[in-house]
């Protein structure tokens, strides 16, 4: 019999990492790796790390120092770095942090097992090399999808299914994908392997971004924008959903931009009714939207279909003009709200939730006062707040007129302390909804928690179900409830069951 081989995944960083786990699971499985929970069962520990800011690098360090403490007390022997922060740095993180027995680029993740296996036999494999993932692609998006099979694309794996006949495939795929994209045979499997028993999972819609912000590094090491077909995406989808997912959230670093190297910039507009006629699913739900690429047929979708969320997870980043022209971004405050008000007038308890960059160069007290007159009025569920910091390669590092630390921390503090109050006051607007709460655990103090379509995964605050309401009910993760919101705790709601609508 072939030896036991143990691999654990460590995951840090977004729900992008997220599936570009399940897919080197996935992987690792097919090859023979058994798989894990815990580092400190495994023979290897893989941490995916994160790249995008200064405090994810630190967790992703410390991830990895951690993982390597387990090789003097454990069954661990070899510890290995990927995803983001191992594809931006490479060699520069091999050499800073010896600790780690491997630095793994997005290259290698298509034959992952056996550099696993050369790690962990005691051979050595040459650390990543980063380069520029934007000159990999061609420039123009209508060029892309016949390339990018040779370009390695987390998250995009997926392997023919010729069990399923062939006949099925155009049922598969949106009548309007241009000719030559389709594929010839039947639909293919997703190459993917889920690490938990959640009935939530992420499913990658795209890769890469085309935008140029002047603040963000993801382009570089992410690539260009690449969407994956419909068909992967469908089959993907119906693949989970007989695993037990009840929600999928689509993600990618740019939603909006969808379709666009497909030939169709609407193609997501078509695509969402039918992940929602997916059978066993409850909700779908759609991150990453830019506010610029925001159409109205979209709006419309978002708003108005079945199971589809009306969720609008909008990268704001800033309001003021000059500020977002530095940025690299479009809009102002007027704008943006009359975009949030264009939603509301469509569905009115719609979610919409936003992450804002403080203290960039050359942010002004004026602009500063511009951005808190936005958030003020926006009436968002959940508000991230960042205060500006140089990324490594990005154009704003080379910008005058940076504002000193205390500054940025300043405006940090107190854009936190406006944010906190307001997405409280409007978790509190919404006492006497009556939502869909989608169970997702028992929690031992406060008993069965769960979401509503308004908020999303880990980031928009959760649904309390009261002990009374839920006494007599057969509640498990996944099951769909109807419950009336009756408190607040911060941006958290306190719902009761309605007894008589409970489940579905």
């Amino acid at each position: 019999m072939p030896e036991r081989r143990t691999v654990a995944l460590v995951t840090l960083g977004c729900a992008r990492n997220e599936v570009d786990s399940e897919e080197l699971a996935g992987r690792l499985a097919a090859d023979g790796w058994e798989l894990v929970e815990n580092a400190e069962d495994a023979d290897v520990a893989v941490v995916n790390t994160c790249g995008f800011v200064e405090a994810a690098k630190k967790d992703s360090v410390d991830a990895l120092l951690e993982a390597n403490d387990l090789k003097d007390h454990g069954r661990t022997q070899a510890v290995v770095a990927v995803g983001c922060m191992a594809e931006r740095y490479g060699k520069e993180l091999a050499e800073a942090l010896p600790e780690a027995d491997g630095v793994l680029g997005f290259d290698d993740y298509s034959d992952i097992s056996n550099r696993l296996q050369t790690i962990l036999s005691g051979g050595s494999v040459e650390a990543h090399t980063p380069r520029d993932r934007r000159k990999l692609l061609p420039l123009s998006p209508v060029e892309r999808q016949q390339a990018a099979a040779s370009v390695a694309l987390p998250g995009h794996g997926a392997v023919d299914a010729p069990e399923a006949p062939a006949a099925e495939a155009p049922e598969n795929v949106p009548a309007d994908l241009p000719e030559g994209l389709a594929p010839a045979s039947g639909p293919r499997a997703p190459l993917r392997r889920r690490l938990d028993t959640s009935p939530v999972a992420s499913v990658k819609l795209a890769s890469g971004c085309d935008r140029r912000c002047s603040f963000c590094a993801i382009p570089s090491f992410r690539g260009s924008f690449v969407s994956r077909r419909p068909s992967d995406v469908l089959n993907e989808t119906r693949w989970l959903a007989e695993q037990g997912v009840k929600e999928i959230m689509l993600v990618s670093e740019n939603n909006t931009s969808y379709g666009k190297d497909l030939g169709d910039i609407r193609l997501l507009e078509s695509l969402l009714p039918e992940l929602a006629a997916v059978d066993g699913l409850e909700r779908v739900r759609v991150s990453y939207l830019q506010p610029a690429e925001m159409r109205p047929g979209l709006i419309d979708v978002l708003t108005s279909t079945e199971k589809v969320a009306p969720y609008f997870d909008l990268s704001f980043q800033h309001s003021a003009p000059d500020v977002l022209r530095a940025m690299r971004r479009f809009g102002d405050t007027d704008r943006f709200l009359e975009l949030l008000e264009t939603i509301r007038s469509k569905a009115p308890t719609a979610g919409a939730r936003s992450n804002f960059i403080v203290g960039f160069p050359g942010e002004t007290e004026a602009d500063f006062a511009e951005l808190e007159r936005f958030v003020t009025h926006a009436r968002l569920d959940a508000i991230g707040v960042f205060g500006y910091s140089d990324e490594d390669g990005t154009e704003a590092a080379t910008y005058e007129h940076k504002l000193d630390q205390e500054v940025v921390d300043e405006r940090l503090a107190h854009l936190s302390r406006l944010a906190e109050e307001l997405t409280a006051q409007r978790a509190e607007e919404r006492i006497g909804e009556t939502l869909e709460v989608l169970v997702e655990s028992l929690d031992d103090e406060d008993g069965w928690i769960g979401r509503a379509a308004h908020q999303a995964p880990e980031t928009d605050g959760q649904i309390v179900l009261t002990a009374d309401s839920t006494e007599g009910l057969e509640l498990v993760p996944g099951r769909m409830v109807r419950a009336k919101v009756v408190d607040t705790e911060g941006v958290d709601l306190v719902a009761e069951c309605l007894f008589e609508e409970a489940g579905r």
